[in-house]
């Protein structure tokens, strides 16, 4: 009767435990959706490099892109779907220095988000000095603000898939000063199994290196599990 008793307890307390893993922050709405990235959030047919879709790089259909699958599992704890907003903001992170959040995000802004994930890194110069990680995370701290003031949603920075410890601290950096909640995924890349060279074929190196179905999953994963208690 005791073992019973106690089984009947543990199986309680798994199913409890289970159930409040299934449920978002209570701060997170996620009605509309902003995903601002880089190529592994969505890029366009490029077909001299053997690109010919326009989803996230190199996932094999759009609905295993990270993207999609967040939105997807935003979907499944809701009971409904959210409505996104993708923005590759690549020449954000290659021109810092001079890129007019005002003029390009006009868009993004006007989407009035209630939930942002920010995923870049990837394509800012290799940071050589303290004024380099100073400049990365200002900029990023200045776009993160402007979203705040915008329409005040929740933020969620992702650091690099291709890892870098420089790049992250300043990202976490600038997410913590707005208030953000920061997915480390430094792991990730450090596992040849999530890169898409290592599922099929790709005629450009480039695209190869980008995460897979399994690297895009794990990003996914990582994601989701900071938005819920």
């Amino acid at each position: 009767m005791r073992i019973r008793l106690l089984l009947a307890t543990v199986l309680f307390v798994q199913v409890t435990s289970f159930a409040a893993d299934a449920k978002l922050r209570d701060d997170i709405k996620a009605d509309r959706v902003l995903f601002l990235g880089n190529s592994i959030t969505r890029h366009g047919v490029l077909e001299k490099i053997g690109w010919t879709t326009e989803w996230g790089m190199a996932a094999s259909a759009e609905e295993k892109d990270y993207v999609h699958l967040v939105a997807s599992a935003l979907g499944e704890l809701r009971g409904k779907k959210p409505e996104i907003h993708i923005k590759n903001i690549a020449d954000f992170e290659r021109t810092l220095a001079t890129y007019d959040i005002n003029e390009m995000l006009k868009e993004a802004f006007a989407f009035k988000p209630d939930l942002v994930i920010l995923a870049i890194g990837e394509n800012v110069p290799g940071m050589k000095n303290d004024a380099d990680k100073a400049l990365l995370k200002g900029k990023v701290s200045e776009l993160l603000a402007k979203l705040k003031e915008n329409s005040k949603p929740v933020i969620i920075v992702r650091g690099c898939f291709w890892t870098d410890k420089a790049k992250d601290e300043a990202l976490q950096q600038a997410c913590a000063s707005a208030g953000g909640t920061f997915v480390d995924i430094s792991a990730l890349g450090k596992d040849e199994s999530n890169y898409a060279r290592s599922e099929r074929k790709f005629q450009h190196d480039g695209v190869a290196a980008h995460p897979g179905d399994k690297g895009m999953k794990a990003i996914a994963d990582a994601i989701v599990a900071a938005m819920k208690k």
